[in-house]
């Protein structure tokens, strides 16, 4: 018979209700968010003259976890275009205890079609960066895997077998989240797919 034992803390947090109750609320308004968050980008999407049809039709899905790097996560994808290809997405993150983001990522023939427009977002907003890991699912956005996008050239970006481009606010700002979603994903249609 396994003999596991938790310490004085854990125990404190396994016999603690309200904790888990607690996260769990904070999941369901992140879901919530993240809900009309997709309402108001389903009208941007709508009126980008410069997106794919193919790319609008696709429904947007919310996903949850609880364990990306050991913490729970929610994510909004949308749009959401994925082939063994060619893939083109904007992702809307929260991960618990670090940030909520969002990421433009593509793939295949969407890399020489939208890697040069994104030169217009960068003069637009020099917030964003580029991940530079070479692992596609890797999520965490730090200083050591980013790079700003102004400082790279389309050339470069055109090089690369896929492409995330990111934005962050701390979870601290929950407030300000709902204007960092809609004006990050209004520069993204504006700047990139129009």
């Amino acid at each position: 018979m396994a003999n596991v034992k938790l310490s004085a803390a854990e125990l404190e947090l396994v016999t603690n209700i309200p904790i888990i109750l607690t996260k769990n609320r904070i999941i369901k308004a992140t879901n919530e968010l993240l809900g009309e968050t997709c309402r108001q980008y389903q009208i941007l999407l709508h009126a980008a003259q410069n997106m794919p049809n193919v790319v609008k039709q696709v429904n947007p899905k919310i996903y949850n976890g609880e364990n990306y790097q050991g913490l729970p996560w929610v994510m909004l994808d949308y749009p959401r275009y994925f082939t063994k290809e060619s893939e083109l997405a904007i992702r809307s993150y929260f991960w618990w205890g670090h940030y909520f983001s969002i990421t433009l990522q593509m793939s295949g023939v969407f890399i020489p079609q939208y890697a040069p427009a994104l030169q217009h977002l960068s003069a637009y907003d020099k917030s964003w960066l580029v991940l530079i890991d070479e692992d596609k699912w890797q999520h965490e956005i730090n200083s050591s895997n980013t790079i700003p996008l102004v400082h790279l050239n389309s050339a470069i970006l055109m090089e690369k077998p896929f492409l995330k481009v990111v934005k962050k606010i701390p979870l601290a700002q929950w407030a300000e989240a709902p204007a960092f979603f809609h004006d990050s994903f209004e520069a993204l249609m504006n700047n990139v797919f129009n």
